[in-house]
Protein backbone atom coordinates (compact mmCIF):
# COMPACT_ATOMS: atom_id res chain seq x y z
CA UNK A 1 0.00 0.00 0.00
CA UNK A 2 1.97 2.77 -1.58
CA UNK A 3 5.38 1.45 -0.10
CA UNK A 4 4.63 2.29 3.35
CA UNK A 5 5.05 -1.33 5.78
CA UNK A 6 3.09 -1.85 8.91
CA UNK A 7 5.18 -0.33 11.52
CA UNK A 8 5.58 2.58 9.40
CA UNK A 9 1.59 3.12 9.02
CA UNK A 10 1.16 2.16 12.92
CA UNK A 11 3.71 5.18 13.57
CA UNK A 12 1.28 7.27 11.36
CA UNK A 13 -1.87 6.08 12.79
CA UNK A 14 -0.13 7.76 16.05
CA UNK A 15 0.79 10.59 14.50
CA UNK A 16 -2.51 11.20 13.08
CA UNK A 17 -4.47 10.17 16.43
CA UNK A 18 -2.46 13.11 18.04
CA UNK A 19 -2.45 15.53 15.14
CA UNK A 20 -6.02 15.74 14.73
CA UNK A 21 -7.26 14.34 17.92
CA UNK A 22 -9.54 11.98 19.17
CA UNK A 23 -12.96 13.72 18.90
CA UNK A 24 -12.20 14.78 15.16
CA UNK A 25 -10.56 11.28 14.06
CA UNK A 26 -14.01 9.36 12.89
CA UNK A 27 -14.88 12.60 10.73
CA UNK A 28 -11.67 12.77 8.95
CA UNK A 29 -11.91 9.02 8.38
CA UNK A 30 -15.19 9.23 7.12
CA UNK A 31 -14.19 12.17 4.33
CA UNK A 32 -11.01 9.95 3.99
CA UNK A 33 -13.48 6.72 2.55
CA UNK A 34 -15.53 9.07 1.11
CA UNK A 35 -12.43 10.31 -1.19
CA UNK A 36 -11.45 6.54 -2.02
CA UNK A 37 -15.09 5.59 -3.00
CA UNK A 38 -15.38 8.63 -5.29
CA UNK A 39 -11.52 7.72 -6.74
CA UNK A 40 -13.04 4.45 -7.54
CA UNK A 41 -16.07 5.55 -8.81
CA UNK A 42 -13.93 8.09 -11.16
CA UNK A 43 -11.72 5.35 -12.45
CA UNK A 44 -14.32 2.83 -13.31
CA UNK A 45 -16.56 5.77 -15.21
CA UNK A 46 -13.16 6.66 -16.87
CA UNK A 47 -12.50 3.25 -17.82
CA UNK A 48 -16.50 2.51 -19.19
CA UNK A 49 -15.86 6.12 -20.99
CA UNK A 50 -12.57 4.43 -22.91
CA UNK A 51 -14.33 1.20 -23.42
CA UNK A 52 -17.23 2.99 -24.75
CA UNK A 53 -14.74 5.56 -27.44
CA UNK A 54 -12.10 3.12 -28.46
CA UNK A 55 -14.65 0.30 -28.49
CA UNK A 56 -11.82 -2.30 -26.78
CA UNK A 57 -11.94 -3.69 -23.25
CA UNK A 58 -8.52 -1.89 -21.66
CA UNK A 59 -7.66 -5.34 -19.88
CA UNK A 60 -7.75 -7.07 -22.97
CA UNK A 61 -4.92 -4.60 -25.03
CA UNK A 62 -1.26 -6.54 -25.25
CA UNK A 63 0.23 -3.41 -23.57
CA UNK A 64 3.78 -5.56 -24.47
CA UNK A 65 2.99 -4.49 -27.86
CA UNK A 66 3.09 -0.40 -27.13
CA UNK A 67 6.38 -1.09 -25.13
CA UNK A 68 9.16 1.98 -25.92
CA UNK A 69 11.93 -0.63 -24.75
CA UNK A 70 10.98 -2.68 -27.86
CA UNK A 71 12.44 -0.34 -30.29
CA UNK A 72 15.53 0.18 -29.55
CA UNK A 73 18.12 1.30 -32.36
CA UNK A 74 20.69 -0.87 -31.53
CA UNK A 75 19.08 -3.87 -31.51
CA UNK A 76 16.82 -3.02 -34.89
CA UNK A 77 20.03 -2.57 -36.42
CA UNK A 78 21.73 -5.76 -35.12
CA UNK A 79 18.91 -7.70 -36.31
CA UNK A 80 18.62 -6.44 -39.87
CA UNK A 81 22.80 -6.91 -39.98
CA UNK A 82 21.68 -10.54 -38.95
CA UNK A 83 19.33 -11.32 -41.49
CA UNK A 84 19.98 -14.00 -43.81
CA UNK A 85 19.47 -12.09 -47.78
CA UNK A 86 19.72 -15.41 -49.40
CA UNK A 87 15.89 -16.41 -49.76
CA UNK A 88 15.24 -19.54 -51.54
CA UNK A 89 13.49 -19.28 -54.85
CA UNK A 90 10.35 -21.46 -54.82
CA UNK A 91 9.86 -23.90 -58.08
CA UNK A 92 7.06 -22.44 -59.49
CA UNK A 93 8.28 -18.75 -59.82
CA UNK A 94 9.11 -16.99 -63.14
CA UNK A 95 12.37 -17.93 -64.78
CA UNK A 96 13.37 -13.82 -64.46
CA UNK A 97 13.56 -14.23 -60.70
CA UNK A 98 15.41 -17.18 -60.73
CA UNK A 99 18.09 -15.99 -63.23
CA UNK A 100 18.14 -12.45 -60.89
CA UNK A 101 18.13 -14.97 -57.54
CA UNK A 102 21.28 -17.09 -59.08
CA UNK A 103 22.75 -13.90 -59.91
CA UNK A 104 22.72 -12.38 -56.81
CA UNK A 105 23.89 -15.13 -54.71
CA UNK A 106 27.19 -16.06 -57.77
CA UNK A 107 27.57 -12.13 -57.07
CA UNK A 108 27.49 -12.76 -53.32
CA UNK A 109 30.14 -15.57 -54.23
CA UNK A 110 32.43 -13.78 -56.18
CA UNK A 111 33.53 -10.41 -53.49
CA UNK A 112 36.93 -10.05 -53.07
CA UNK A 113 38.00 -11.13 -49.43
CA UNK A 114 37.99 -8.36 -47.07
CA UNK A 115 41.35 -6.80 -46.11
CA UNK A 116 41.98 -5.67 -42.82
CA UNK A 117 45.46 -3.36 -42.28
CA UNK A 118 46.58 -3.33 -38.52
CA UNK A 119 48.97 -0.77 -37.05
CA UNK A 120 51.58 -2.38 -35.54
CA UNK A 121 52.13 -2.72 -31.62
CA UNK A 122 52.33 0.86 -30.11
CA UNK A 123 52.00 2.83 -33.39
CA UNK A 124 49.30 5.76 -32.47
CA UNK A 125 46.26 5.62 -34.72
CA UNK A 126 46.77 8.44 -37.75
CA UNK A 127 45.45 11.93 -36.81
CA UNK A 128 42.37 13.04 -38.89
CA UNK A 129 41.67 16.50 -38.41
CA UNK A 130 38.64 16.68 -40.18
CA UNK A 131 37.28 13.77 -38.26
CA UNK A 132 33.98 14.86 -35.73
Amino acid sequence: MLGINGPEFLLLLIIGLLVIGPSRLPEYTQKLANIVKEVRRMASGAREQIKEEVGIDIDEVDWRKYDPRQYDPRRIIKEALLEDDSKPVSAGAPAAVSAVAAASVSAAEQRPARVVERLPEGEPAPFDSEAT
